[in-house]
């Protein structure tokens, strides 16, 4: 028997959805959220998304959208307080949230990432409420896949992870990759794993009215070429790739300088404040600060317009669940150079809406670079097919699909209910 919940408690405490994306911990994972929530709600379930307070000027409940509320947790200090410091606060997190779901009827809570996991692991058990869970990264598959220089997740959070994934009563992975993962490294039972894609809003990232006036708007010249970056700035999210690869690029193909231009769009993320004046400082010491570009990330309705204005949109990261901005690109028919790692090799269609490249060499990203760049008729090629590809990925079908395992979990419990009583 079909069992639809009424209303769902979702928690993400160590970010808010009301942040802006692409800037401090706030990334694809928020938009998931919110976007996930709001197509949930339209199809009649309430969803109430809890998240640790990080703004004294933000009211206590916050309506996004009809059927949708982020509830504060007043937990901790309201600036200041990194995602490292947050496990030292898991108790008294647990204890407000517990606070907040006593006072309505909730059939699934629905934690993200594993500090909202740990936090949710007592509340679900003490209130008899089934616990879903979506990791959306996994520190043993981040471990595997550094940046030069960049520090392994610590042991607390693998514990964590092993911990959550345990306790919960249905896993939530992006791609069968990262379902895989949960089985081979953290013994998760495959019948508790279920994969349901992220999706995109197909209303909003679209070709709209082409290249051209995208860049009439944003004050580019119609023959510039363009190449855009769009995320946190950090070392796992590769951007010292792209500029590395565009000096190599620049070096050995020097007539495509003067048209070129590198966007990279986002804002420094948690311990890596300095990793923007660090990217400025590689740019002008390879000699290409002159074409490289940064600016702070755009509010949402605005990006859009970034992406149908790039000729290419890069995403070189290290590991990703999936990457939510190589298929908003592709939605905008701007095709995507990506690595060929994890969610990335779903997300792209290599050789279809884009190309995937295998590992970090600068040199190999050049050479894909100059390649597209000098090829139009290719490019437009690939962005029809990024327009069927994205097409496919919906935030409808991640809000179905994502019902269908809470109707699979109460009516597992329902059963077991029954079965003893």
């Amino acid at each position: 028997m079909s069992v639809t919940p009424r209303r769902v408690a979702t928690l993400m405490v160590h970010t808010s959805p009301l942040d802006q994306a692409g800037t401090g911990d706030a990334g694809g994972m928020n938009i998931y959220v919110c976007e996930a929530a709001k197509n949930m709600a339209a199809q009649g379930v309430a969803v109430d998304i809890f998240t640790r307070r990080n703004n004294a000027d933000v009211a206590d409940i916050v309506e996004v959208s009809p059927g949708v509320r982020v509830i504060q947790l007043n937990v901790g200090p309201v600036i200041g307080l990194t995602k490292e410091q947050i496990p030292s606060f898991i108790p008294q997190l647990s204890a407000a949230f517990k606070e907040q779901l006593v006072k309505n009827n909730y059939d699934i809570i629905h934690s993200h990432y594993w500090l909202s996991g740990k936090v949710a692991m007592p509340v679900a058990k003490e209130l008899a409420i089934p616990l879903v869970h979506t990791m959306h990264t996994l520190a043993r598959v981040k471990n595997l896949n550094l940046a030069e220089g960049e520090s392994p997740e610590p042991m607390i959070r693998v514990q964590g992870e092993t911990q959550v994934v345990a306790a919960a009563d249905a896993l939530v992975a992006n791609t069968d990759a990262e379902a895989a993962s949960l089985v081979s490294l953290y013994e998760a039972c495959p019948d508790n794993v279920s994969v349901v894609s992220p999706g995109v809003n197909l209303k909003v990232f679209t070709p709209g009215a082409g290249r051209a006036a995208a860049r009439e708007a944003l004050g580019f010249d119609k023959s510039a070429q363009i190449i855009t970056f769009v995320g946190r700035i950090q070392p796992h999210k590769g951007p010292e790739v792209l500029i590395r690869a565009i000096a190599q690029m620049v070096q050995h193909s020097p007539h495509l300088r003067p048209k070129l231009i590198i966007n990279i769009m986002g804002g420094a993320s948690g311990a890596n404040q300095s990793e923007v004046e660090r990217l400025k400082d590689c740019a002008s010491w390879l000699g290409v600060d002159d074409v490289v570009r940064f600016s702070d990330p755009v509010p949402r309705e605005e990006l859009p317009e970034w992406y149908r204005a790039s000729d290419l949109v890069c995403v070189p990261s290290y590991s990703e669940s999936f990457g939510l901005v190589a298929l908003e690109a592709q939605a905008c028919g701007t095709p995507v150079v990506a690595t060929a790692i994890g969610g990335l090799r779903t997300a792209v269609a290599d050789g279809i809406s884009g190309v995937l490249v295998d590992g970090h060499n600068p040199r190999a990203w050049s050479s894909v670079f100059a390649r597209l760049l000098q090829e139009p008729q290719r490019r437009i090629l690939l962005s029809l097919g990024a327009l069927e590809h994205a097409s496919h990925f919906g935030w409808e079908g991640t809000s179905r699909g994502t019902l269908d395992i809470y109707d699979r979990v109460l009516s597992a419990r329902s059963a077991a209910k029954k079965s003893l009583g």
